[in-house]
């Protein structure tokens, strides 16, 4: 059965494709674009989803929302075990927290980041709390990644995948020259053909 991928243009769901990509799964595209004004989602969006958030996929009659169910939900049951760690292994444990860490620790500094920078002036209080939690962010996962340019283990994962959408944000906020593994890893993945195949088929992401 083909999974259908509710994707808002410049999104946590690019990664979703991209991870659909290297899986070679079965999927289609629903596109919903940005408000040009506000940046906000579409109110179609909220009729995949009560709460007009992406990335939102549905399988075999289920819909699945929140990017981390996603990627896990993928990855066991669309071909992805070589994506995940043996769940006895400590390289699970890593795995665990990495997945929550990109959709937890990290976007919160990572939101605020955004709307502080769409804010300007009005943001002026809480900016300066806002970059030192940034930049502690971006810190900690610079001096976490492997030099191999993983997160977790010798070889590409579910948690590259989860993390690549924060560290995306890190570098196009200026981050890259203190950052420079999380620089090369966003390039290491941009570099990969099936994240090309997911740009091309998914639209604008970003600047990339």
């Amino acid at each position: 059965m083909t999974i259908t991928v509710h994707h808002l243009n410049n999104s946590r769901s690019q990664r979703i494709l991209w991870l659909l990509e290297e899986l070679g799964a079965d999927y289609k595209i629903a596109h919903y674009q940005r408000d040009a004004e506000t940046n906000l989602a579409p109110p179609e969006l909220a009729k995949a989803h009560p709460l007009g958030k992406s990335p939102v996929i549905e399988d075999a009659g289920r819909v699945i929302a929140e990017s981390g169910a996603i990627i896990q939900y993928l990855c066991e049951r669309h071909g992805g075990a070589d994506w995940l760690p043996d769940v006895s292994s400590a390289e699970h444990i890593a795995h665990l927290e990495w997945m929550q860490f990109g959709e937890s620790s990290f976007f919160v500094p990572v939101m605020l980041k955004i709307m502080a920078d769409r804010l300007g002036d009005a943001a002026a209080p809480m900016l300066p709390r806002v970059e030192e939690q940034f930049a502690a962010h971006v810190g900690y996962a610079e001096d976490n990644i492997g030099d191999n340019l993983h997160f977790v283990g010798d070889h590409w994962s579910a948690s590259d995948v989860m993390m690549s959408f924060p560290a995306e944000i890190a570098v196009m906020r200026g981050y890259g020259e203190r950052a420079p593994k999380l620089a090369k890893f966003v390039e290491a993945v941009h570099a990969r053909p099936a994240w090309q195949q997911a740009r091309e088929k998914g639209g604008t992401h970003f600047i990339w």
